[in-house]
């Protein structure tokens, strides 16, 4: 949760916005911070790389926990967790990341890490995440780039 707030707050949106208000502030944010913008300057170069950098991190990671792109891709999710098995997870600050047997890859935002011992001490971790992880937090397809 930490992370969606420092996100929201980079970009100064409301928890409310439309993607395209996203897309658009998005584009607003990078042309304050581009690169390109300082040339000649090293020092207000290397900030605006590390700025964009951030920007397009936020962007991303805004766009897929938005509810549109939930619902969009929620045929998929429920294939995925109903008829695939989990081949792995791990805990990474608050994210709990599950590995499907079709390759596909979720992330579980702000997912306590007292659940995540539970989940690891279970008798079946799999049975534990569908009854207890899968359907309770907000999640976010992994793409291969992250």
């Amino acid at each position: 949760m930490k992370k969606i707030v420092e996100y929201r707050k980079l970009l100064n949106v409301e928890k409310t916005a439309e993607l395209k208000d996203l897309k658009t502030i998005y584009r607003n944010a990078m042309k304050e911070s581009h690169p390109d913008k300082f040339v000649g300057d090293e020092a207000g170069l290397k900030a605006a790389e590390e700025k964009s950098k951030t920007i397009i991190e936020a962007y991303h990671f805004l766009v897929s926990i938005h509810p549109d792109t939930i619902k969009l891709n929620l045929p998929e999710y429920t294939e995925t967790i109903s008829t695939c098995s989990i081949t792995d997870f791990k805990f990474v600050e608050g994210r709990l990341i599950i590995d499907f047997s079709n390759g596909s890859v979720y992330e579980y935002i702000s997912v306590p890490k007292a659940t995540y011992v539970k989940m690891v001490n279970a008798d079946s971790p799999a049975r534990f995440a569908k009854r207890h992880i899968l359907n309770a937090f907000t999640w976010r397809k992994k793409t291969n780039q992250e």
